[in-house]
């Protein structure tokens, strides 16, 4: 499938529906736990931004090869394609491993280091042994995911996560309510249920792939490593990691900021960041099915035409940015009251929906335009651009406004607000002056070959 064959709406529906899936689960997630308590809710969320921070790390590998792969594909050649979709298999498994190992035999610690009340440990600790504990299928199937996306296979991966979603929901309701005569497990009762869930797509991903993309995991994928196809994934992965954790490192931070504010501020911190997420599923599915794109056409040296289809893309995801955050506005009080009933948290949740007509059109240009830099091969200049902003202007002054200023947790978003349209406009300049060419026509010197750069 090459990139002129490639059409921006058929890539990003089903990546549009995929990512509503997934937020899904977490959303669905959040309001059951709601019924057992805040606290439990509190917890949840701050348990869960540990498995996100080890998702990241799992996802550079499927980002880096799924440029990569994108490249191959666009240059015709299937084989190397498949070389790297391999590479990229073994190095996630073994990263997988290693990360359930550390999250479940650290849990307590980790989530003393973020600050998390003692009170909330019940919830949080074994919740997040469980599910940590099994990091490992979740990394196999990203990198299974991104091999299937680049392929233009997108269809497929949302398939697979509806039904995800399905049998975690019904997981749920089986296992925190205690219904059909099961034991009512609470918060343990959604880890047990996402556990299942997650080996669920992991047999129906390596299906698939095998279908799909024509690529059958055997055993040497997961034994040997070869340096070549490792090296170039992580020169776009490991930038891209770089940028993804610093800021969900920042995030993590930003937190601890929070829970000094107390548990009623973590609460409606963890509710507002699920409500948002369902805005910016918008621009993440256009970003993924821009990136896809350009990936191929970098591939197939048409740097002109990724040039014009970065910026009809970022147009429309700006656009879908500020419809949507400015329908969560309007809505803001009753989708608060939807979350939680007391009034303290329901008034700080309406607060931040309502920054979000600020924040969201600001982000888009991150998420939007780094992918489309990472697609062409230039990953590293979010990633320092990312660290400048993120630590050198929200985290201060998310402190001064959120905590001196005694702002509580508008300040908070404040603070993001400036971060994410700082580095916005750093990454729009930086595209437009085509600075990411050079990059371009290096990734296809790769595939190609010395003789074609």
């Amino acid at each position: 499938m090459t990139g002129k064959k490639l059409r921006l709406f058929s890539l990003a529906w089903p990546l549009f529906v995929e990512q509503a899936l997934r937020i899904s689960i977490g959303t669905v997630d959040t309001l059951m736990v709601g019924y057992v308590s805040d606290d439990a809710v509190a917890a949840l969320g701050v348990a869960n931004q540990v498995l996100i921070l080890a998702l990241i790390f799992f996802n550079f590998v499927g980002i880096g090869a799924s440029v990569v792969v994108t490249h191959h594909l666009g240059a015709s050649d299937r084989a190397g394609a498949d070389r790297i979709a391999r590479a990229a298999l073994g190095v996630n498994t073994w990263m997988g491993l290693g990360a359930s190992l550390l999250v479940a035999s650290l849990c307590p610690l980790i989530l003393g280091l973020m600050h998390l009340p003692p009170g909330l440990f019940p919830y949080a600790v074994p919740f997040l042994t469980l599910m940590g504990g099994t990091l490992f299928l979740e990394a196999q199937s990203m990198a299974m995911a991104a091999v299937l996306r680049a392929h233009g296979h997108t269809r497929e991966v949302m398939l697979i996560t509806a039904a995800q979603n399905v049998i975690n929901v019904a997981g749920n309701c089986l296992l925190l309510f205690g219904l059909l005569g099961l034991p009512k497990l609470g918060v343990f009762g959604i880890a047990i249920s996402g556990v299942f869930a997650r080996v669920a797509s992991l047999v129906m991903m390596r299906a698939m792939l095998q279908r799909h993309a024509g690529v059958r995991p055997l055993l040497r994928d997961y034994l040997t490593f070869p340096a070549g196809e490792v090296r170039r994934i992580l020169r776009i992965g490991l930038p891209a990691a770089g940028e993804n954790v610093s800021y969900w490192l920042a995030f993590m931070v930003s937190t601890t900021f929070v829970a000094r504010m107390g548990e009623e501020s973590l609460a409606a911190a963890a509710y507002s960041l699920q409500i948002m997420t369902w805005v910016i599923v918008f621009a993440d599915s256009i970003g993924l099915g821009t990136e896809i794109m350009i990936g191929h056409l970098i591939g197939e040296g048409e740097l002109q035409t990724a040039y014009d289809e970065l910026l009809r893309s970022l147009r429309l995801a700006f656009f879908i940015a500020i419809g949507s955050s400015l329908l969560m506005a309007v809505l803001a009080v009753p989708i608060a009251g939807a979350f939680s009933n007391n009034p303290i948290i329901a008034s700080m949740i309406v607060s931040v929906l309502r920054m979000g007509v600020v924040l969201e059109p600001g982000r888009v240009f991150n998420i939007v335009v780094i992918n489309a830099l990472r697609a062409t091969g230039d990953a590293r200049f979010p990633l320092f651009a990312g660290i400048c902003s993120m630590w050198g202007v929200w985290l201060p002054l998310g402190w001064v406004l959120g905590l001196e200023l005694g702002w509580g947790l508008p300040g908070i978003w404040a603070a993001m607000c400036a971060d994410e349209w700082l580095r916005g406009v750093f990454m729009y300049r930086r595209w437009k002056l085509r600075r990411w060419q050079q990059h371009a026509v290096a990734s296809r010197g790769h595939v190609m070959g010395p003789t074609s750069v």
